[in-house]
């Protein structure tokens, strides 16, 4: 088996959650299970073949669980695995981060905001 040498910490933490998107789609997983096509409505800019590719690697890295119920049409559903928890903490502190940075700008809109309440509900 090759060896992985990280220069610093963070580089292993990057390598399973770096990217535009995946820190996006486990932002919305943390919250709740969700569908394929949920989150290609949750997240309208990510291709379908992007939000494919980027489920696959969360789930062969271990973070996400990928449930296929046996059902016609077939029905699949993602959510947060025990390790993919252990981010909820890191994850909850990056939206903070972003809300107040957010707000800090005039020109700046939180949809996310609308959807929150929407989840509350």
């Amino acid at each position: 088996m090759k060896t992985t040498k990280y220069n610093i910490p963070v580089e292993a933490t990057l390598e399973v959650i770096g990217g535009k998107w995946k820190v996006v789609i486990l932002c919305h997983l943390k919250e709740q299970t969700l569908r394929f096509s949920e989150l290609q409505r949750i997240i309208p800019n990510i291709t379908k073949k992007m939000l494919s590719q980027q489920l696959r690697e969360l789930e062969h890295d271990g973070i996400i669980k990928r449930t296929l119920y046996d059902e016609i049409p077939p029905k699949v559903e993602y959510s947060l695995t025990d390790d993919g928890e252990t981010l909820r903490e890191v994850l909850d502190l990056m939206c903070s981060w972003g809300n107040a940075r957010i707000e800090k700008d005039p020109n700046a809109v939180n949809l996310y905001k609308e959807h929150e309440k929407k989840l509350s509900h």
